[in-house]
């Protein structure tokens, strides 16, 4: 007998759009999502459940356009699909998995994060919602402000660093450098407030610890050649 499959009459991620094509205005809505990723990928390099999507699409049914969030992040779904990756987030694609986390950096030109795209997340069902203003604040609003869904509505947590339970992170803003640009911007967080290292830092501090130990080798050699010993003997 004939079985009807309705996720096979659903279009494949290859056959939809994959963002919804309206430039950003402002680079910093690359930038600190690409920021965001980077840590990410240090501090989770050895689990291959998560997704950390940057101004891609995300399908939740096929009656309606994508929505396409500055960044947005989903666990329990595969790291990375096929060798091309993904071209969007197509829900039924995911095992029907929504993100946990999607982030909106508010630019230029306002697009309504503190209003309809609530309303959207909330019926993904996106259980955290982030919103940065980096260059201008609106009245009345912090510049970072991370929402969590609570019985369909979205409660504004307090505090500049909120702690995420459910993903086992931190976010919050502190000043620091990222490509050699020193502003404000968003970093991941341990449960004790401890703020993730960029890639960068890292390098930076084995570049220093390297100096370091080759200096007091160095000084070892220095001090043993004092006493007419030769280490070549050894």
């Amino acid at each position: 007998m004939f079985k009807y499959n309705p996720l096979e009459c659903l279009p494949t991620s290859a056959e939809l759009p994959d963002s919804d094509e309206i430039p950003v205005d402002n680079e910093l809505q690359i930038l600190i999502p690409n920021l965001l990723l980077a840590i990410l990928a240090a501090i989770w390099q050895a689990r291959d459940d998560w997704f950390f999507g940057i101004n891609m699409g995300i399908y939740y049914t096929a009656n309606k356009p994508a929505i396409v969030p500055d960044g947005f992040l989903s666990l329990g779904v595969e790291r990375f699909v096929g060798e091309n990756g993904r071209s969007s987030y197509v829900l039924w694609e995911e095992d029907g998995i929504s993100p946990i986390l999607s982030l909106e950096i508010v630019s230029q030109t306002y697009n309504f994060e503190y209003e309809q795209k609530k309303v959207d997340y909330a019926q993904l069902g996106i259980l955290y919602y982030v919103i940065y203003a980096p260059t201008r604040l609106r009245r009345k609003r912090q510049r970072l402000e991370v929402y969590r869904l609570v019985n369909g509505e979205y409660i504004l947590q307090p505090g500049d660093k909120v702690w995420m339970p459910e993903i086992g992170l931190g976010i919050g803003r502190e000043r620091g450098t990222y490509q050699r640009i020193t502003r404000e911007w968003l970093y991941w967080y341990d449960e004790n407030g401890n703020r993730y290292s960029t890639p960068e830092e890292v390098t930076v501090k084995q570049q220093q610890e390297l100096e370091q130990t080759q200096q007091q080798l160095q000084e070892l050699l220095a001090r043993l050649q004092q006493k007419g010993i030769n280490p070549n003997n050894f």
